[in-house]
């Protein structure tokens, strides 16, 4: 290969052709750097910041008063533009609903992995991840688990995130063969309950974080998870 485009090559400057070395660089430029497609790069790129301004006046202004207008505004881009990215304001909502939920799952995940001293400790572990998830962010929170946008329902691929997040809870309880539905849905209700209470009533305190453990204590002694290894 070399050979050939040593003989085919035009001359250089002095009248020789190109030098092997010469060829085995521009051979690894081309390898190393492939075409970039910058277009789409900052396609998004701007999506990722008209969902970062999303969430922004989410926390700001509240999670349903969400305008188009608003962000269009925020970023820097007319209002009609915004349609170039996102088809409508529900799209944007169902694009921070798959990111939040795709974050939660890598915190419950990463709290399934870290070693526990208990089965009980264990299930601390994993609700403790998710209540100080859930309690960190009002507007997070009411967007992944309360039907706080009328007539917003999310896309099955931006829901997927958050059935593989129950899926570590399920996985966490059948290992103490803690298998039947209701018993995941008491779990989930102790925890979510619990989660409510404290944004409702306490946010940015620790009134019913406090409660969390006991709790967590009380259904397991419920559904028979036991206490030491």
């Amino acid at each position: 290969m070399t050979q050939s485009v040593e003989q085919t090559s035009p001359p250089g400057p002095e009248g020789s052709a190109l030098t092997p070395n010469l060829q085995s660089a521009m051979l690894l430029t081309m390898l190393v750097n492939p075409n970039r497609d910058r277009i789409a790069e900052r396609r998004e790129a701007t999506r990722r910041e008209i969902l970062g301004v999303a969430w922004q006046l989410a926390r700001e202004r509240g999670l349903s008063q969400l305008t188009l207008r608003d962000i269009a505004e925020r970023v820097g881009m007319r209002a009609p533009s915004l349609y170039s990215h996102f088809e409508s304001k529900n799209a944007i909502y169902d694009s921070m609903f798959a990111a939040a939920w795709t974050e939660c799952l890598a915190v419950m995940t990463a709290a399934a992995s870290s070693q526990a001293a208990s089965p009980r400790a264990a299930m601390r572990q994993l609700a403790r991840a998710f209540f100080d998830f859930s309690a960190s962010d009002l507007s997070r929170h009411q967007l992944m688990n309360q039907r706080t946008i009328f007539g917003f329902e999310p896309s099955a691929e931006s829901y997927a995130p958050a059935v593989a997040t129950l899926e570590v809870l399920r996985a966490a309880l059948a290992a103490q063969n803690v298998t039947s539905q209701a018993d995941v849905d008491l779990c989930v209700a102790v925890i979510g309950g619990l989660v409510d209470a404290q944004l409702a009533n306490d946010p940015g305190g620790d009134r019913w974080s406090r409660l969390l453990d006991r709790a967590i204590d009380m259904l397991a002694d419920n559904l028979g998870i036991p206490a030491h290894a």
